[in-house]
């Protein structure tokens, strides 16, 4: 049978989104009432979100360096040197992707532009110390918070907690335009600078937009469990035959970074979608927590939860074993076989060869760790009931074969 689960729970479109039937206001005024903010920058693309903000930042001072996790994703990376900054990577605590606190006091200095915390997989960061930090230091904070459009930090929406925030709508996120994204910012000053910029950096290009347009129409009729299998499984299923891991989780160096304006069509279409987000956002929380609880019981598995006084999104489980060889007993019995079991990222930033240039060689063990113990349990509603038991059965099996096979 052809079915597949994505591997994130993706907010599917409807026909009257694409339609246009109701009136909607322009995206960047619904994004702005959606987060409770006075305007909404909107970009091709959530990387396209952190060069406009980067660069509006680098126009503003003479500092050069930019902090960020060592564990997140390549294009972070990517683009700050699109800028001309230099990258700083700076550890993650023990079995999260929060900074290292004391590493992070460390790495901010008198040169530094802007901290990025990062709200990986819908699980909001803990800021409290990195706005301290960077206070002391002087630089911005600047969330990205790419996959957690609707998470909230002490009742905040993440993204505007910070001077700057960055965000996602890239297919499977939980907005989409198929590739988009949007920057929202505290000061006045600093917002206007970021729509100047983005209106200088993002030149109307009638061929890639058409391009977009086409994809979101494909997104439309391809994002249920029949479409994904030949969109999502076939490719999937191709790369890791060939141990291409990169290309099976999106992790492939880009030779550009395309900058372009997002045509009013496809800004209706998200502002239409965007009236769905909130109820998505809490049927994934509902059935993420039971789904986590459930994987908790596995001994020796741990499922990234909310810190207190946090609410994320639940685009999937991260989901981490006390070691590698449990982990990769797990990804041999799931990953690929259409339930939605996936990896977040191949490496921690300092092991892409691609980034050699971009990224400096540190230690950064606890980055390490997360690379190479995590895996990730989609939370999409396509996925059943039974479905998950089999998943949690698997990994309770793979815990118990490896625990079987090691002398004690």
């Amino acid at each position: 049978m052809l079915h597949e689960v994505p591997p994130t729970a993706g907010l599917p479109l409807t026909w009257m989104d694409l339609t246009g039937i109701r009136r909607e206001p322009d995206l960047d005024i619904a994004l702005a009432a959606f987060l409770g903010v006075e305007a909404a920058s909107i970009t091709c693309s959530g990387t396209a979100s952190l060069i406009v903000a980067l660069e509006a930042l680098k126009r503003r001072s003479r500092r050069r360096t930019v902090v960020i996790p060592a564990y997140t994703c390549p294009l972070v990376p990517l683009a700050v040197a699109h800028v001309g900054l230099s990258v700083s990577v700076c550890d993650v605590s023990a079995g999260r992707f929060d900074f290292d606190t004391e590493g992070l006091a460390r790495a901010c200095d008198a040169d530094t532009l802007a901290v990025i915390p990062m709200h990986l997989g819908g699980v909001v960061a803990n800021l409290e110390p990195v706005l301290e930090i960077a206070e002391r230091a002087g630089a911005c904070v600047l969330e990205d918070a790419a996959q957690a459009l609707g998470a909230t930090w002490h009742g905040r929406p993440v993204g505007t907690v910070g001077e700057i925030g960055c965000y996602s709508l890239s297919r499977g996120k939980g907005l989409t335009l198929y590739e988009g994204g949007f920057c929202v910012a505290r000061d006045d000053e600093l917002r206007a600078a970021i729509a100047r910029t983005a209106d200088e950096l993002m030149p109307p290009r009638a061929g890639i937009e058409f391009l977009r347009i086409v994809q979101l129409i494909g997104y439309r009729l391809l994002y249920n469990p029949v479409g994904l299998f030949v969109a999502y499984g076939m490719p999937l299923r191709w790369a890791l035959a060939r141990g291409n891991l990169l290309r099976a989780v999106g992790d492939e160096p880009r030779s550009a970074i395309p900058l372009h304006r997002v045509s009013s069509w496809r800004r209706r279409i998200g502002a239409a979608a965007l009236r769905r987000l909130p109820a998505a956002i809490e049927a994934n929380a509902s059935r993420g927590r039971l789904r986590a609880a459930k994987l908790r019981e596995i001994p020796g598995i741990r499922v990234l939860d909310e810190l207190p006084e946090t609410t994320g999104t639940w685009p999937f489980l991260t989901v981490l074993a006390d070691s590698s060889e449990v982990r990769d007993r797990v990804l041999a019995r799931l990953w690929g076989n259409g339930l939605g079991v996936s990896r977040l990222f191949i490496h921690d930033l300092t092991r892409y060869q691609y980034l050699d240039k971009v990224v400096p060689r540190t230690a950064v063990p606890n980055a390490r760790a997360v690379a190479e113990q995590s895996f990730t349990v989609s939370n999409s509603d396509y996925l059943s009931e039974e479905e998950f038991h089999r998943i949690r059965e698997i990994i309770a099996h793979s815990v118990s074969d490896h625990r079987r096979a090691t002398p004690s």
